[in-house]
């Protein structure tokens, strides 16, 4: 059965609204600047999955900027990809192998039942704290920042009760940030 995964650039303190904060190397617009360990770690988490699932926000604004983006390995892989649009509107723009599905639970039903690779949620925080909270998340892969930001929303804020998790890697890189991975115990 293959994994539902949630990815999610992060502060130390688990703020989530803007990436670029917790990576201080970005000096430019667009994504994020990662440290050659950051890099080499998302490519090897993205050359195992075959589908992502986005939010409807976060579909908006990546359907925007990743088509002509020239950002590697992240942009090939994003266009290319098979991309699930959680939303309950048509979709305003099109975009390679994006569909918008109505619900997200039975999508991920339908998916774990299928052969393949991972399927990931990538951002689209309301939608990963959403599936959090209904248990529809097996791992998780934090791409932590070394910086510690007061502002915005956090990941895990409102995703329920208590839950256990198994650590699977822990990576520091040459920036002082951190590549976390964990598999939710059931």
């Amino acid at each position: 059965m293959r994994d539902i995964a949630l990815y999610a650039l992060t502060s130390l303190d688990g703020a989530v609204d803007d990436p670029r904060r917790y990576f201080p190397e970005t000096d430019r617009p667009g994504a994020p600047a990662f440290d050659d360990g950051l890099v080499r770690l998302e490519a090897e988490m993205i050359a195992r999955q075959d589908a992502v699932i986005l939010g409807r926000g976060m579909y908006d604004e990546w359907s925007a900027y990743w088509p002509t983006s020239a950002e590697e390995p992240f942009a090939t892989f994003i266009n290319t990809v098979r991309k699930y649009v959680v939303t309950s509107t048509p979709l305003s723009s099109t975009w390679a192998n994006a569909e918008p599905v109505d619900n997200v639970a039975d999508l991920v039903r339908e998916l774990k039942a299928q052969p393949g690779g991972e399927v990931c949620a990538h951002g689209s925080i309301t939608l990963a704290k959403s599936m959090l909270a209904a248990g529809l998340i097996d791992v998780i892969h934090l791409a932590v920042g070394r910086v510690i930001d007061p502002v915005g929303r956090r990941l895990f804020d409102g995703v329920g009760g208590r839950c256990e998790l198994e650590l699977v890697r822990a990576v520091p890189t040459s920036s002082g940030s951190v590549w976390l991975t964990y598999r939710l115990a059931r």
